[in-house]
């Protein structure tokens, strides 16, 4: 999954004091995609995490907020930590089956 940068057109300083930076219609915020329309993947995953297993939510389109609630939402029914960005939410501990019965639950499509 690459990583979007919010780039400035290559331009790192500009002395003009009307300069605003041109972004894309890529770089601007998209919304939030319905939960029937969602195509989320659940998986276990252990790299990079020192042997420790991570229920990992992958596949989620729209704003960080919309992320970072269903991954409160998740961490909260499931009772451990975890973290949301990148259109990812790491669930820690193997909670697969119940992480699947709940966003199926909730409307989104989950495998």
């Amino acid at each position: 999954m690459s990583k979007k940068r919010n780039s400035g057109g290559g331009i790192v300083y500009s002395t003009d004091p009307n300069f605003t930076p041109a972004f894309s219609e890529e770089q601007s915020e998209m919304n939030t995609l319905p939960p029937a329309q969602q195509q989320l993947r659940v998986k276990l995953d252990t790299k990079q995490r020192a042997g420790k297993v991570v229920t990992l939510v992958d596949g989620f389109v729209g704003k960080d907020e919309d992320l970072q609630k269903l991954g409160k939402d998740l961490k909260t029914k499931c009772g451990t930590g975890g973290s949301a960005k990148d259109g990812q939410i790491l669930i820690q501990g193997d909670y697969k089956e119940k992480v699947i019965k709940w966003l199926q639950d909730w409307g989104y499509k989950a495998k």
